[in-house]
């Protein structure tokens, strides 16, 4: 009983499996690498991933999460893949132009 009622309230104390992220994909886009990573919320997945180029010699990333849920981990992460490529068309080379190594977008 009391395992039931410490799972119902979040305090299982083991892993944060439900919201780790699940095995993902990584597809080359250009002179990036796009990295699905969605994240699971109950039984359904957040649209997730991120966005690497190499830039001077340094690895910088561009991480993103949207609103969409998808009850399937496939469909997440086709719509994962087709996100990153309008965010790579539309922001261009501004992209990486900042000096941060990692950000938002």
């Amino acid at each position: 009983m009391a395992s039931f009622l410490s799972k119902l309230f979040g305090f299982s104390g083991g892993s944060n499996a439900d919201s780790a992220a699940p095995s993902g994909k990584t597809e080359t886009y250009g002179d990036c690498l796009i990295r699905a990573t969605p994240k699971r919320e109950g039984a359904q997945f957040r649209l997730a991933g991120s966005i690497e180029r190499e830039v001077d010699g340094v690895v910088r990333v561009r991480t993103f999460i949207r609103a969409d849920l998808f009850s399937s981990e496939p469909d997440v992460v086709d719509a994962t893949l087709r996100k990153a490529h309008q965010i790579i068309d539309q922001h261009g080379p501004s992209l990486f132009a900042d000096d941060a190594v990692s950000r938002q977008v």
